[in-house]
């Protein structure tokens, strides 16, 4: 069964590169046979946080909450997209993340950041570690940095130049890492249901 993979971008800006670099995972892991999708805070509009999808009585979720609280509890995986705002993380995407929380348990997620410039998001990249572990999955090992962004893929999320070309060595190294850790949850998942 191919893996479910939710590749989640929090930008609001109104110039998001990095929305090339979710349109490359998307575009990559389904050559790869995944069940790849992207999760655009924008495009999805929530509220800043005010009640955690838990916090509606069933049933009761406004449509774009409950929608895509089923993505997460069905999806295998999860790749974290995050650009890097002073020193931080983009507050898009921590924003829909904390709308959810027993949703994203037990499963495996990765994180890929870019900037600008040369630091590739790395800061947002290590802050964002802590973050999924405190709600409950496991960060893997593998990431991607990519900067300067807009020299290393086009517009439509196809890599170019020396960026571009790391960026195609490495992913495939991230890809194997996720699949491992997705294929090792998903047997576990199986064979002894989550303790909580």
């Amino acid at each position: 069964m191919a893996a479910s993979i939710l590749v989640l971008y929090g930008s609001y800006r109104a110039d998001r590169a990095g929305i090339r670099l979710a349109r490359y995972l998307v575009a990559a892991f389904a050559a790869r046979g995944a069940q790849a999708e992207l999760i655009d805070a924008q495009a999805i509009g929530l509220p800043m946080l005010d009640r955690m999808y838990k916090e509606y009585p069933a049933g009761t979720a406004p449509e774009p909450l409950e929608t895509l609280a089923g993505k997460i509890r069905r999806a295998d995986a999860f790749v974290f997209v995050t650009g890097e705002y002073n020193w931080g993380v983009q507050p898009g995407l921590k924003n829909l993340t904390d709308h959810f929380l027993e949703e994203w348990f037990w499963r495996p997620a990765a994180i890929a950041s870019y900037s600008a410039g040369r630091l590739a998001g790395a800061r947002a990249n290590f802050v964002w570690h802590g973050i999924l572990s405190e709600m409950g999955m496991v960060v893997i090992s593998s990431t991607l940095m990519v900067g300067p962004i807009t020299k290393a893929l086009d517009e439509g999320g196809a890599p170019v130049g020396e960026g571009g070309e790391a960026l195609a060595r490495a992913f495939p190294r991230f890809a194997e890492d996720l699949d491992w850790w997705t294929e090792a949850g998903r047997r576990q998942r199986e064979q002894r249901p989550p303790p909580y």
